[in-house]
This record gives C-alpha cells, structure tokens and sequence, in this order.
C-alpha cells in the first residue's frame, strides 16, 4: 500500500502538470520579440557534438549549413570525437562548406574525456558566439531555426530556449510510435507547463539555443553525471536565469529503431536523473529563495525514475499476497473502486490531454499511448537497473543512442554496423514475463480475476520488451556466445571489428 501511494503521488503529478500546461501560454507570456534581419543576426556558434555516427553526420551538417541565417554569422564547430570513418566523412563535408565560405571547423578529440560534455566544454573554450545553439547527430534543424529562435532573447534574463523534438520515422514501428507519444506527452505538458515559470525546466540536450554568458555564468558544462542538459539546466534557474519551450519551435529527429538502442538512452537519463539528484537536490531544496512548489516540482522530476523499481517490487509482491490469502481490501468493492481510481488518475487523464492536444487526430495518438503502456512496463527493468547503478555510485561510460539514418519505413537497420546485442538485462525482462503469466493463473485460481487485465497488460509489456531485445540483435545467431563472453572479449570484439570497417 505504501508503494501504491508513492506511485499515486507521482500520477497526480501528471495531472497537476497537464492542468498547469493548459494555462500557460507562451504567446501571453512574451511582450516583446526581436525582428531579426540579416543586418541585425547576433554571432551564434553552433556545436555539433558527433561520435561515430557515419549513416546521420552528413545529414545534420547540410541541414545546418542550409539554414536562413547569414553565413558570416554563424561559427560551426563540429566536435568529433569517433574513432570509425566519421571522422572521414566529416573532414570531407567540413572541407567542401569551407571552401564555400562557412566558419566551419571539425575538432577531433583523440580520447572522448567527459563524453558529450566534455566536447561542448572543449568547443566553448574557443567559441565566439553571443549564443550557443546545439544540435546532436540525428537531428535536422529547419532552415528557420535561429530566427524563430533568436527572437526570444529581448529579456536579457532568458538564458536558453528550448525547441520540440519532431519525428522522421514516427511511422516506422510499434516502438517509435510509442516513444513518439512518450516524448510529445513530455514537451507539450511537462515542458510547456514549466517554460517562462517559477517551476524549473530541464534542457533537453538538443534543438535548443544557450545565451553564453548563462552557460558561463551557471558554471559551464559539468562531466559528473550522464545528463549534464539537466545539470546545467536547474544551476543556470538556480542563478536566476529564464528558460523558455516554443511548442511551436520544432527540430525533427531520428527515433530510435531497436529496441536495445532505445533501452541504451533510457538507461542514461534514468541514472542521469538520480546523479543530478544525488549532487544538486539537497542544495536545491535547501534554497531560500525558491518557492515550495518549485522544490516540489524538483524533487518529483529528479526521482520520478525511483518508481521504476518501485512498480516492479509491486508486482513481484502481489501474487505471494494471494497465495498467502493476505486480505489486501477491506470490502468486496474496493478492488474494483481501486482500479477505477487508477483508470481515471492515469489512462483517462492522458486520454483528455491527447484528445486536447491533438484534436480531430487524437484517435491515433490514444493508440499509440496504448503502445507505451506496453513500452514503459517493459522498460521499466531496464530503467531499475539504471537506478541502482546510480545510487551505488557506479560509474558508466556515456553510450550514445546509435542511430541508422531511418527515415522510411521500408529501410532497414539490421546489418548497419551501430545495431546492439542485448545485454543481461534481457534475462530479467524474461523472468518477469514468466512471473506475469504466474501471476494470471494465481489471480484466476485464487478467485480475483478482476486483477487480470492490468497484470496481463504489464506481462505483455515485459515480453514485447524480451522479446524485441532478442530478435533486434546484432548477429543474432551468435547472441547467445556472445553473452557468454566476458565484457572485456566483447569490447575487444568490438575493437577488431571497427578496425576492420575502417
């Protein structure tokens, strides 16, 4: 029960934010924007943090060196640190848009010292710009991205606006219309409830443009944690600083297409979220400036991972409470008024949100919601042990989400060279599949079917999670000795083989 009311709590959170983004709009928010024309476009450096990322690098520089904004305005860092062809291809491109006139320059990095961070710590070291915008590999920023953007910047206390990430291949899979939905459901409600609020709101590593002097004046990118957007983030607000969401700023990108790249870049902002909350949650809540609902705020969005592991102790707990005949209700009604609760805590008010957000399309978006159901039980093993990791102090090399340059679905991803083995996690994903068709047969035996339907839509989650896992890895008739061999023998493996590719 007690694992019950910390996750209802976390729910209510959902629907204190959906209310909050229905009153908050940006439009009302802003008195005044700058009217940019080539004349008056400020300096804006734009990094490119790249590694190993052949199929997606050339696709991201052309759309930056394409944009709607003066060429001798902006400074183009390409901050590379591959250890495959990339860097080839990328010396290539760089090369050609030189030639044609663009401040463009790639900085290889002979070892990738504090990963993502400590390449955009390395390229504002040498940066010129007024602002910083940043865009990762699998992203295509519209032509008119920096004017929209730039605009913003009349309140000198604006530190950073944010864009909404779009999707190339929404269409491709069950799994990217699932993450889809995921990632919609964040921008258009947590982010668009918290921009230009008192609430604290998060960068999202991408599609979004920094004030230098904010970034600077925060004390710059951190290599601590594997979320260092979210770090740098809360420290700039923390200053003082202003963040802004355009729901209407949008940078489409490139979803993940396996499942164990997709499980890969969940597991970095679960464990991410815990490092920040493990460095700057005491100092936030002890804040005297800040107002209740602020740290209230902080507190759920730094933790909101812990219910990962909290939701599967639930369900591990529950069949030995009926095998036990542990009288869980105290009436015949409750298990029915209990479910209901939830139905309208939860799915019914993400349906009214959908249906708001989306309108005559919503239909499609509640199926898709319906798959990330799915999703998020299944993944929800994999975020746990991301929690544990964090908490333990464990310390894990940041591994970027490979990408395959899939924008159809008719292409295929499978013999690219980035595709994923599935990991140990994989077993657990198993196990809790199996428990799950257990723990139907014991609510049926045991004369409470009226639990089946929510447990049978967590099992299927669990095994559509195993099962991709298994089916999407890379040379599959060899999975399974290749999950036999040490760590150590599969990096080295990995090693030869990019020797070889190269």
């Amino acid at each position: 029960m007690a694992i019950a009311w910390i996750m209802t709590i976390y729910t209510l959170n959902f629907n204190y934010l959906s209310y909050k983004s229905t009153r908050n709009s940006l439009i009302h928010k802003i008195t005044g924007k700058i009217n940019l024309s080539d004349e008056t476009c400020p300096l804006v450096t734009i990094q490119l943090p790249i590694y190993n990322e052949k199929y997606v690098a050339t696709r991201l520089i052309n759309a930056v060196c394409t944009m709607d904004y003066p060429k001798e305005r902006m400074e183009i860092q390409v901050l590379d640190d591959s250890d495959d062809e990339t860097t080839g291809i990328i010396e290539a491109i760089v090369d050609k848009y030189e030639k044609d006139g663009f401040t463009i320059s790639a900085f290889h990095r002979v070892n990738r010292s504090g990963y993502k961070a400590g390449a955009l710590k390395e390229g504002l070291k040498l940066a010129k710009g007024e602002f910083i915008a940043i865009f990762d590999a699998d992203f295509i920023p519209q032509r008119d991205f920096l004017k929209k953007a730039l605009c913003y910047f009349e309140d000198s206390k604006i530190g950073l606006v944010q864009g909404r990430w779009g999707h190339i291949n929404e269409k491709y899979s069950i799994l990217t219309k699932a993450q889809a939905v995921s990632l919609d459901l964040h921008f258009f409600i947590e982010q668009k409830a918290k921009s230009l609020s008192h609430l604290f709101m998060n960068f999202n590593g991408t599609a979004g443009i920094w004030r230098t002097l904010c970034i600077k004046d925060a004390g710059g990118w951190h290599t601590s944690t594997l979320v260092e957007d979210l770090d740098l983030s809360f420290r700039a607000q923390m200053k003082g600083w202003k963040c802004i969401f355009d729901e209407d700023l949008v940078v489409n990108a490139e979803l993940p297409v396996q499942m164990n790249a997709a499980k890969r870049q969940q597991f970095r902002w679960a464990k991410g979220s815990i490092q920040v909350a493990k460095k700057l949650l005491i100092m936030l809540l002890s804040h005297r400036t800040l107002p209740i609902d602020t740290k209230i705020q902080i507190f759920i969005q730094l933790t909101k991972h812990i219910i990962n592991p909290l939701f599967l102790i639930q369900f591990l707990i529950f069949p030995i409470l009926l095998l036990m005949n542990y009288q869980i209700y105290d009436t015949a009604l409750a298990p029915a008024l209990g479910i209901v609760a939830y139905l309208l805590l939860g799915p019914v008010t993400y349906l009214i949100m959908i249906r708001k957000i989306w309108h005559e399309n919503w239909r499609t978006k509640a199926l898709q919601y319906l798959f990330m159901i799915f999703y998020a039980s299944g993944i929800s093993i994999n975020n746990s042990v991301a929690i544990f990791d964090a908490l333990i102090g464990k310390r894990n090399e940041f591994l970027r989400t490979p990408k395959f340059g899939i924008m159809e679905k008719n292409q295929d991803w499978r013999n690219n060279k980035y595709a994923l083995p599935f990991t140990k996690t994989t077993l657990l994903e198993i196990f809790f599949s199996a428990y799950g068709c257990i723990t139907i047969a014991i609510s049926l035996l045991s004369g409470n079917p009226i639990f089946i339907p929510l447990i049978a839509l967590q099992t299927i989650g669990f095994f559509y999670v195993a099962y991709l896992s298994i089916i999407q890895s890379k040379n599959n008739k060899n999975t399974a000795n290749m999950y036999l061999r040490s760590p150590a023998e599969v990096k080295l493996q990995d090693v030869r083989a990019n020797d070889t590719a190269t």
